[in-house]
Order: C-alpha cells, then sequence, then structure tokens
C-alpha cells in the first residue's frame, strides 16, 4: 500500500466515527424533505454533515459513504439528493443532476441565531477559481459546483529558495538545469543527483499533459500521439543530457530511493522531488519544516491534479430545500473557515489537508483563509487563470493511468527505438478486454 493510500485509510478509519455519530443523531430526526441524503466518496464530509447538521435545527444531512461514488450512481436504483466526489464530470453529467444556477440568485440562506433564514444573495460566481467552476457548466447552465483541487510541486530544502527564477511556479527547463548543476558523481556513479525523472511515473505523466497528451474520455480514452511522442523524445534528452544515461540514474535510484522522498531532500541526496500539494501538507511538522515548495508549470499553465472534487443535486431529489440549504452553507467562507478550525483542533488537520483533502475551489477561501491554517501558503497560490484542470475522464481513470499509461510511458522513455514499445492502443484494448467484467 502506498504512503499515500495508507494515510487516506487512516483517514477514513478516523471519520468512521463521526460518520456513525451523524447516522446516529438521524434515526430519530424529522424525515422527508427536511433530511437530505448525501453520497461521497470523500470520508471528510461526515465531519462537515455533522457540522451542518448542528449549527441549525431546520435541515439534516444523512451520510453514505461509498468508494467510488460514480460508479454508485451509475449501478443502484437509489436516489441520494446531493452527490460529492470524483469524476462527476462525464457526458451523462445533465441526465443526473438538476441545474444549480438558482444557487448564485437572490434567496439564500445564511446564519441566524435561530438557525437558517433568508438572505438576499446567494453564491458568488467570481469566489470560485473559474477554471473549475466552467468544468461544471453544461449547455450554459451550472450542473456541479467545484469543492476542491490539488496541484503538483516540486519540492526542495529552503536553502536553494531564493535561486529559482519564480516565487510560485517552476518550469521543466528549470528543474533539468538546476538539477544538472547539482549532481554529483564518484567512479562513474552519482553519489547525489538533482533530480530523477524516471523515479517517479507522476512526473513523467505530468510532463505528457505539458506537452499537450490531452487525456480524455472517449471510447473508452483518446489523447494527442505527436504531443506524448514529443515529451518522450524531451524526457529523454533530459536524461541522457543531464543525468548521463538511464542507466546510471536507475542505479542511484536502485541504491537510494527507498526512503521516504522527503527524507532524500532533507538529507541532500537529491535537490528536487515531486510530491503533490495533499501529500506535502499532510507531512508531518518536522518533516516539513526545512521544505520549500514550487508549482510544476508550463507557458503560465499549471496542471491540476486529475482527482478534483465535485457538488451535485440530484435531478430526482425528494429533499431540494435541505440539499440546497446545505450546499449554500459550505459554499461559504466563513463555513469553510470554522471546518477548518475544526479540523485543527480535533487535529483531524494532521492526516487530511485543506478542504476535503485539497484546496479549496473558492478562491476566498484557499487564498486568504487557507494561509492562517498553512502560512506558508501566503501569496504562494497561482493567478486564477494559471490553473488548467484535466479533461473529462472515465471513472476508472486511476487503475488504467496507474496499470496502462504509466508502464507504457516507462517503457517509452527506457527504449530509444518506438518499435521496441507496445503500443499504448494495444495496451488498452487488452487491459479492457481483461477487465470487462
Amino acid at each position: 500500500m502506498s504512503s499515500m493510500k495508507a494515510r487516506y485509510f487512516v483517514v477514513k478509519l478516523f471519520l468512521a466515527g463521526l460518520l456513525a455519530l451523524t447516522l446516529t443523531g438521524l434515526t430519530s430526526c424529522r424525515s422527508g424533505s427536511d433530511t437530505a441524503i448525501l453520497w461521497t466518496d470523500r470520508p471528510e464530509f461526515a465531519f462537515y454533515a455533522g457540522y451542518f447538521n448542528a449549527s441549525q435545527d431546520r435541515y439534516k444531512v444523512e451520510v453514505r459513504f461509498f468508494e467510488s461514488v460514480a460508479q454508485q450512481l451509475a449501478e443502484s436504483e437509489e436516489i441520494p439528493d446531493i452527490v460529492v466526489g470524483g469524476w462527476l464530470r462525464s457526458a451523462s453529467t445533465k441526465a443526473i443532476f438538476r441545474p444549480l444556477d438558482s444557487l448564485f440568485s437572490r434567496g439564500g440562506f445564511s446564519r441566524s441565531q435561530g438557525g437558517l433564514s433568508r438572505s438576499p444573495d446567494g453564491l458568488a460566481r467570481s469566489s470560485f477559481y473559474s477554471p473549475l467552476l466552467s468544468l461544471g457548466v453544461v449547455d450554459r447552465r451550472q450542473y456541479l459546483l467545484p469543492v476542491n483541487f490539488n496541484i503538483p510541486a516540486i519540492v526542495f530544502t529552503r536553502e536553494f529558495s531564493d535561486i529559482h527564477s519564480n516565487p510560485f511556479t517552476i518550469e521543466m527547463e528549470e528543474i533539468r538545469e538546476r538539477g544538472k548543476a547539482f549532481n554529483m558523481t564518484r567512479n562513474n556513479a552519482f553519489t547525489r543527483i538533482g533530480f530523477s525523472p524516471l523515479s517517479n511515473a507522476e512526473f513523467l505523466f505530468i510532463a505528457a499533459s505539458l506537452f499537450g497528451a490531452g487525456f480524455r474520455e472517449a471510447s473508452p480514452i483518446a489523447w494527442d500521439t505527436q504531443a506524448m511522442d514529443r515529451a518522450v523524445t524531451w524526457m529523454q534528452q533530459w536524461i541522457v543530457e543531464a543525468n548521463t544515461s538511464i542507466q546510471m540514474e536507475e542505479a542511484f535510484a536502485s541504491k537510494f530511493f527507498f526512503e521516504p522522498p522527503e527524507n532524500l531532500v532533507n538529507s541532500g541526496r537529491v535537490l528536487y522531488i515531486h510530491m503533490n500539494s495533499s501529500r506535502f501538507f499532510t507531512l508531518p511538522e518536522e518533516r516539513r519544516a526545512n521544505l520549500d515548495l514550487r508549482w510544476i508549470a508550463s507557458n503560465e499553465m499549471v496542471p491540476l491534479d486529475e482527482w478534483s472534487v465535485y457538488l451535485g443535486i440530484h435531478r430526482r431529489t425528494k429533499a431540494r430545500r435541505a440539499a440546497e440549504a446545505f450546499t449554500k452553507w459550505f459554499f461559504d467562507a466563513e463555513t469553510q473557515r470554522l471546518l477548518l478550525e475544526e479540523a485543527k483542533r480535533t487535529r483531524l488537520k494532521e492526516t487530511t489537508f485543506g478542504i476535503a483533502g485539497g484546496f479549496s475551489a473558492m478562491r476566498t477561501v484557499t487564498e486568504h483563509i487557507f494561509p492562517q491554517f498553512y502560512p506558508g501558503l501566503l501569496g504562494r497560490m497561482p493567478p486564477d487563470n494559471f490553473l488548467a484542470p484535466t479533461n473529462i475522464l472515465p471513472q476508472n481513470w486511476l487503475t488504467v493511468k496507474e496499470r496502462v499509461i504509466l508502464p507504457y510511458l516507462r517503457d517509452r522513455i527506457r527504449h530509444s527505438n518506438r518499435e521496441e514499445v507496445r503500443p499504448l492502443e494495444r495496451r488498452l484494448i487488452d487491459w479492457y478486454r481483461l477487465n470487462r467484467g
């Protein structure tokens, strides 16, 4: 089990108790339109629903957790009221969810001493990161609201912070050149290395994305083959020019990369490691204190992690008012500040990052409230128009990526002759045939 999956498993166990309390508290509450059923694959929403239920006495939210809420939607005959999770953006979005445009108009809900009361204003579109919000639009109507996102980063020790050309992003060329300058060899072997692209397959995928590979849902997956080829050629040249050869880079990795990546950086064995923002901000404080980061970018484009979380209200909801009340409450900057405070108080912040494991999709929260809980973020977020979310991807994307696409990228980079590598198209056909059931 990877370290990220292990930590997420711990979070799920921790929140299971909260989920049980949430469900227990609902056994005697009013039913029907006053109670909304929320399906999610983010266990943190048990915590959020419990907080909502305690904050007012008009509506209740009951949470049900599924490993894949998108798959549950496709297979179950049951109808939830609210759905929160990954992989909700698809060709079927419009058929499943109701438009949410009315939530941005007058007549929303806000807090009052007695619970929820009418407020003259609804949600503000300007509060959200526009690239994320736009992905929830179908035929000019807002069907999904973005909850969070994560950014791939390059991590290094603070002693190297001042050498970088940009205070919040780093481009591939700079990683390569500074990594090459950091390299040190003895007896034709590396004793330290600036950066090892082959040691992190996820980084290879990010490189392909920055070159325009553009993976997207099709029949079943489509991409730009020429962009992929350019990315592979560039990475091969990087390894030869900066790290001498694939063999030398892999020999170093086999000798030293058994340690956690942050230890390699802190020890001075490597200059750079790749790490997701969620992983970085849930590192124990003693391991993160001496570390700094830059967001990976190319031509003012910052790619986002594929698993951004979205929220939708089911088209056939029987608790529309309750569902809308929770949605209004959740997408409120003051609510999210209180949730971050409570996560800090209960030490949930030590195992899960930010809002449901990522940066809040609300600019006002991420840019102004997050730095109160994560001081290193002050002034470090890229501009709104830099953010580049992924295309719509199939529900099983993470599995396909791990078992088919990443191995293909490794093989392509290791072989100078493309004909020696089994084509990605063939690999995908074979994988889907074997996993049809």
